[in-house]
């Protein structure tokens, strides 16, 4: 049998939360367009995110991958800082 490895998929977005220990709250938005209107909707999502370090703090912009479940709520990583708050 051979196992496909799918790539992890990576998401940037702006941490709203890092009071917890190793855990951040990444908000990230996404523009949909309206099934019947067409017009583009904003639409945003809040995810839990692995941060082994704590170097993230509220503001930074980051990008964030996919992993295997970590807990309840948690399955994404933090991959990079993009930019940090000022």
């Amino acid at each position: 049998m051979s196992e496909t490895v799918k790539a992890p998929r990576t998401v940037t977005g702006k941490v709203i939360s890092s009071k917890m220990d190793k855990t951040i709250t990444v908000l990230v938005e996404r523009l949909v367009s309206h099934p019947v209107y067409g017009k583009y909707v904003r639409k945003t999502s809040k995810l839990m995110a692995h941060d082994e370090n704590n170097e993230c703090q509220e503001g930074d912009v980051v990008v964030v991958s996919s992993t295997r479940p970590l807990s309840k709520r948690k399955v994404w990583k933090l991959d990079r800082i993009i930019e940090r708050a000022k």
